[in-house]
């Protein structure tokens, strides 16, 4: 069934191109008709029927998300920014600390 829907949409497209010389609603329907039937033959089969299911439950799910408030995003992005800084500083010290061991001390550059 999902094969018999990607047909229909194909079906529309070769529609849309093969009305070329037609008005633009007449070659827009052809593609409008081709998809719409496709996607509903597509949903009522196996798989679509499975992929409905599935977005409800998704739905339900996203439903139930506590989302943060205006504070606690804020708060929680400063974090994240504090942590990016003192890392940025730590790698920064560690690479001149290891380059200044290298060049300084064992090899003796200047």
């Amino acid at each position: 069934m999902v094969a018999a829907g990607v047909l229909l949409v194909l079906a529309g497209f070769v529609g849309f191109f093969w009305l070329g010389s037609q008005e633009w609603y007449v070659r827009g329907a052809a593609l409008a008709i081709g998809v719409i039937a496709g996607v509903a033959v597509g949903l009522l089969s196996a798989p679509g029927k499975g992929f409905i299911a599935f977005a409800k439950d998704s739905y339900k799910e996203v439903r139930k998300v506590v989302w943060p408030t205006r504070k606690e995003a804020t708060q929680t992005t400063l974090v994240v920014f504090a942590f990016v800084l003192i890392m940025a500083i730590f790698l920064w010290l560690s690479d001149k600390s290891i380059e200044w061991m290298i060049f300084s001390v064992i090899l003796g550059w200047k």
